[in-house]
C-alpha cells in the first residue's frame, strides 16, 4: 500500500493518467489502479518502467523505492496460518501490522486484540461448530500472534469502545468470563490502550450500524481504512467521506461513553457480580 500510494502521487504530479501508465507498463489501466491500492504484487520491471516515466531519475530515490517491491512481495508471518483464515481477513492482518493507530467499537464480544486464550478459544468453537480441535487451536494461536505487536517496543495505540453487551454475553463458563474481565481491567492501564465501555444505560448511540475498525498509519502516503466484517466477507473502506462518517460516530461514541477510569471501574463492578 505504501509503495503503491507513493507511485500514485508520483503519477498525479507529472500529470499522467491511468492509461497511460498502464500502456508503458503493457497493462492496463485497472491494473495500475489496483498497483497504487496496494491490491496485486509488483514486478521490479514494471516499478523500474513507471518510475521512468515519472521523471524519477535519483537513483537513491530509485533504490529506495525499488527496495520497496521487495519487501511488499515477501509473505507476511500470517500466511502460515491462510489454511484456516477466510479469503478477506490477511488482508485486515497485515494492515493491522501496519497500523500505528487502531480505533474500534465492538458489540458482540471482546476484540481479537484484547481476548484471553481462553476467551478466544471458546469464541472460535461458538463461530465454527464443525471445525475440529487443531484448526480451532490454530485460529487461537493466530489471534494470541496478533496480540504480540499490542505490547513490542513498536506497540500502536488501541482506543476502544466496547459495548456492554459484549462483555455481558458469556463465552465459555464463569472462570473464563471472569478471567477475561481481569484482563480487560489489566490491558486497560497500559499507556498505550484508552478502553471504555458503553453502558447499557446510555440508550440509543451512534454504533447501531455495528461493530468496525479505522486503522491509521504513520506512513502520510497512507489514508485512514475502515474495516467492516460481514459473515461471508469484509469491506476495505478508504474513501475520505465514508471514513469520515466512521470517524464521527467513533467520535460520538468516545464522548458518550464513561472515560478509561470510569471503564475501569464499570469492569470491576461487572467482575465482582461474574
Amino acid at each position: 500500500m505504501l509503495l503503491g500510494a507513493q507511485l500514485r502521487r508520483l503519477r498525479e504530479a507529472r500529470g499522467i493518467t491511468r492509461e497511460a501508465a498502464g500502456y508503458a507498463i503493457r497493462a492496463s489501466e485497472s491494473k495500475i489502479s489496483r498497483m497504487e491500492l496496494g491490491r496485486v504484487s509488483f514486478k521490479t520491471r514494471d516499478v523500474e518502467d513507471l518510475l521512468t516515466l515519472y521523471g524519477v531519475t535519483d537513483e537513491a530515490e530509485r533504490a529506495a523505492l525499488l527496495s520497496l517491491v521487495k519487501e511488499a512481495n515477501l509473505a507476511g508471518w500470517w500466511h502460515s496460518y491462510s489454511d484456516v483464515l477466510p479469503s478477506w481477513f490477511p488482508t485486515y492482518v497485515g494492515l493491522e501490522g501496519a497500523a500505528s493507530l487502531i480505533r474500534v467499537y465492538e458489540v458482540q464480544f471482546v476484540h481479537g486484540l484484547l481476548q484471553t486464550e481462553e476467551y478466544a478459544r471458546a469464541v472460535v468453537r461458538r463461530g465454527m461448530r464443525d471445525a475440529g480441535e487443531a484448526d480451532v487451536e490454530r485460529r487461537v494461536a493466530l489471534r494470541l500472534e496478533r496480540q504480540k505487536y499490542l505490547v513490542s517496543e513498536h506497540a500502536p495505540e488501541l482506543h476502544i469502545v466496547l459495548d456492554e453487551a459484549a462483555l455481558r454475553r458469556p463465552y465459555g463458563d464463569r472462570e473464563v468470563m471472569r478471567g477475561q474481565l481481569q484482563h480487560l481491567i489489566e490491558m486497560s492501564e497500559r499507556p498505550n490502550v484508552r478502553l471504555q465501555v458503553m453502558p447499557f444505560s446510555f440508550g440509543g448511540h451512534s454504533g447501531e450500524s455495528g461493530a468496525f475498525t479505522l486503522l491509521s498509519f504513520p506512513e502520510s502516503d497512507l489514508a485512514d481504512i475502515v474495516y467492516v466484517e460481514q459473515l461471508t466477507s469484509a469491506l476495505y473502506l478508504d474513501k475520505p467521506e465514508d471514513v469520515a462518517q466512521y470517524e464521527k460516530a467513533l467520535t460520538e461514541l468516545q464522548r458518550d461513553s464513561p472515560g478509561p477510569k470510569e471503564s475501569r471501574d464499570l469492569l470491576r463492578g461487572l467482575l465482582q457480580l461474574s
